[in-house]
């Protein structure tokens, strides 16, 4: 009966041992979840922050361009051929 008995007690501290590693996986987890929603919410801010920027880069590009800058003088020159277009339009409608 002392050999069933070793091997009862063998298993004891092995599901001890694997309990306790599975405790420690799950806080592990839960850790990493925590760590990736975090990630998430600052990847998710970094992208309205860069889509804010090249907002705004486009608009100094613009406002370069009509202060008599050469670079994009191409763009702004469609920009407010664009711009004058919709207001023909609206000026069109509102005729009617």
């Amino acid at each position: 009966m002392s050999v069933i008995a070793e091997i009862i007690d063998t298993l004891e501290n092995k599901i001890e041992k694997l309990i306790i590693k599975i405790k420690s996986l799950d806080k592990s987890n839960q850790d990493l979840k925590i760590e990736l929603t975090k990630s998430a919410t600052i990847i998710q801010t970094q992208s309205n922050e860069i889509e804010a920027l090249k907002s705004q880069y486009e608009t100094l590009k613009i406002a370069n361009s009509l202060l008599g800058s050469d670079d994009n003088k191409r763009d702004t020159k469609l920009k407010i051929n664009s711009l004058i277009r919709e207001i023909d339009y609206c000026i069109a409608q509102l005729s009617d």
